[in-house]
């Protein structure tokens, strides 16, 4: 079976719908959504649809989380939290329910994957995995884990190998995992990339072949700017989508 595996769309339709196009060239069995619908961009109601109709499943991000009133987001820095509060006025009450049922994780024993928005530990805590010494901190639950975790969050595009005693990150976009290891990996973001690379992310795994691939999306983001312009949210959410930061 081959999964699309999306993530971090943050509100942002034209680097979805292109990653949809891209979707729909690649034909997967299913796709898979990480979570974080919602959060920094112009979309969220348009994103909601999207994503429901498209995702076999999808987990709960810490903004689908803070939207849909299912954890505070007092703490949230300014500009994400009046972006929210003002996503809230865009959703219909039939897209706060689906972000609000949502799932923190998901697990498929038989194909030995596991997904969740960020840390595979403590899913509600929403930690991240992106440096190796949080892949090191997955170590203690080693036994634990299904032999591929894929996580969002960070909007990077990370890998993260663990063996019993140490863990190790590597760099290749295209890789086979191998057996008797176990890997965290961090698919991108559809919507905001940070990476440094502004182009939409996402993974696509085979689970025959047992290999994974990170899959590049160009798509128009001067007018995914200018709809955050627009919408007066912060300059700072679309200026950063021409740099991939």
């Amino acid at each position: 079976m081959r999964y699309g595996i999306i993530s971090d769309v943050h509100a942002n339709r034209h680097a979805l719908e292109a990653v949809v196009k891209s979707l729909d060239e690649e034909r997967p069995d299913k796709v898979v959504c990480l979570g974080d619908v919602v959060g920094y961009g112009a979309d969220p109601q348009a994103c909601c649809e999207i994503v429901r109709k498209l995702a076999w499943i999808t987990m709960l991000g810490n903004h689908d989380a803070a939207v849909s009133g299912r954890m505070n987001y007092s703490y949230y820095y300014d500009a994400a939290r009046e972006a929210l509060d003002r996503h809230l006025a865009l959703l219909t009450p039939e897209s706060v329910d689906w972000l609000a049922s949502l799932p923190y994780s998901h697990r498929i024993p038989e194909q030995d994957l596991g997904f969740s928005h960020g840390s595979p530990i403590c899913e509600e805590d929403f930690d991240y995995v992106f440096i190796l010494e949080q892949a090191r901190g997955l170590l203690p639950h080693y036994n634990e884990l299904p032999q591929v975790t894929f996580i969002g969050h960070s909007h990077l595009t990370k890998c993260f190998v663990l063996d019993k005693d140490r863990a190790t990150e590597i760099e290749e976009r295209e890789f086979d995992l191998e057996q008797g290891r176990k890997y965290v990996i961090t698919v991108g973001s559809v919507g905001q990339p940070r990476d440094y690379d502004a182009r939409a992310c996402y993974g696509i795994f085979d689970t025959e072949t047992r290999r994974f691939e990170f899959r590049r999306v160009l798509y128009p983001v001067e007018q995914a700017a200018r709809q955050v312009f627009q919408l007066q949210l912060a300059p700072n959410f679309g200026k950063r989508l021409f740099l991939g930061i």
